[in-house]
């Protein structure tokens, strides 16, 4: 039988309240995990999140939208031909940010010299100390769910990642390609480059559109990272 958790008592006095919902303090780590969807961010200098993650602060922080230029001439070039951009923001100075984006599982990793490419979608957050650039896939208007582009990070420190419910890591082997949905794809190792396929025997059916139905198939020697949920497709904004 599964242990109760004190947050699904239907009624609580102040003080349970307080006492169950209460920041947990684990002083050590940039990020914290308060929950499994709610990260907290210790800043001392820049931090780097996506627009609209942060839900509360505290301290002297100020937060300003990626400039054009962000990243390098290499990346400004992309962000106007894609006529999209990596929705990041610059949280600099001394402070805690509370970041969490539409409910999501939030997950830390520790690069440690390796690279991971993520969905510009699901990507929250990642220390100063990461190099990250974008990495533009086969333009497919309003098909992939924030995902026309995807966040290549490189370097040493910490980038969390997001996705609905628990990921999934799924091994690649030189003998043995992965196809995946793309809307259900959150991130892939550094080494691997996916193409996008499209399947014609495949139909979209069941009221969710019709056409060709594509896929991400990865080959090489890596993983794959999925989630058990496939974001509908929407339309992102487009320069005219």
């Amino acid at each position: 039988m599964a242990a109760h958790d004190p947050r699904d008592t239907p009624s609580h006095s102040l003080q349970e309240f307080f006492n169950t919902t209460a920041e947990r303090d684990q002083p050590g780590d940039v990020f914290e995990l308060e929950s499994d969807r709610m990260l907290e961010v210790h800043v001392k200098g820049r931090i780097w999140s996506k627009l609209g993650a942060m839900v509360a602060y505290r301290g002297e922080l100020t937060f300003k939208r990626e400039g054009m230029l962000e990243g390098g001439i290499g990346n400004a070039l992309k962000k106007m031909v894609s006529g999209e951009m990596t929705p990041l923001a610059k949280i600099e100075g001394r402070g805690v940010a509370y970041l969490a984006d539409q409910g999501k599982h939030i997950t830390v990793l520790r690069l440690q010299g390796e690279s991971i490419n993520v969905n510009g979608n699901d990507l929250l957050a990642f220390e100063d100390t990461v190099q990250y650039s974008i990495t533009m896939h086969r333009r497919i208007s309003g098909m992939l769910s924030g995902g026309l582009f995807s966040v290549r990070l490189t370097g040493t420190g910490l980038v969390a990642i997001m996705s609905h419910g628990h990921p999934l890591t799924l091994r690649v082997s030189p003998t043995d390609a992965v196809m995946t949905d793309p809307n259900a794809t959150i991130a892939w190792s550094g080494n691997l480059s996916p193409e996008l396929k499209t399947d014609v025997s495949l139909r979209t059916m069941l009221g969710r559109g019709g056409g060709e139905t594509f896929q991400m198939l990865f080959r090489g020697d890596g993983f794959v990272v999925i989630q058990p949920f496939e974001e509908m497709p929407v339309m992102t904004g487009q320069s005219a």
